[in-house]
């Protein structure tokens, strides 16, 4: 009788792992909450892909936005163009870059993305800003503006090999 006891425990030990296994993947595989920031949200979908446009310009200063009410904070940097023009343009999540973005004021940069009216104000969202010839922070592809923050780990590495 002993030696069932001990079979039923040496069976269930395997399957409350291969539990806890599942349960496990079906957290990290569920969609986690973007702020704002969704791939179909209403913030992404101001981005045209297709109406692709470059910006030069000075950095004047970075700083946090929140792009529209109830997204989660972004950054932004505010340019000066060649015309003298302030402008400001969105970057991404503060959450998927971070505290440092790589930039900072005064640099020179060049910046291609896409112009969205937000709030009765032109902003401009980023793809690609290029500092001199060596940096390049890519948020988005350029093909259809898919942001990085929405991809997998996998796409995401993949993307940043290809650069």
């Amino acid at each position: 009788m002993a030696r069932k006891r001990k079979s039923a425990r040496s069976l269930l030990f395997p399957f409350t792992c291969l539990l806890l296994a599942l349960a496990a993947s079906v957290v990290l595989a569920a969609p986690r909450d973007m702020g704002g920031w969704g791939k179909d949200g209403a913030y992404n979908r101001l981005y045209h892909a297709s109406e692709l446009d470059k910006l030069k310009g000075t950095i004047l200063r970075i700083t946090e936005v929140v792009p529209m009410k109830g997204m989660s904070p972004g950054v932004a940097i505010i340019i000066k163009d060649r015309d003298g023009e302030r402008v400001m343009v969105h970057v991404g999540p503060k959450w998927f870059l971070g505290d440092s973005i790589g930039l900072s004021r005064g640099d020179r940069v060049k910046v291609k993305g896409a112009w969205a009216e937000i709030d009765g104000k032109d902003v401009f969202m980023a793809s690609k800003i290029k500092k001199g010839d060596y940096f390049e922070l890519k948020v988005r592809l350029t093909k259809d503006g898919t942001p990085f923050w929405t991809m997998s780990p996998e796409q995401l590495a993949r993307e940043r090999a290809s650069r």
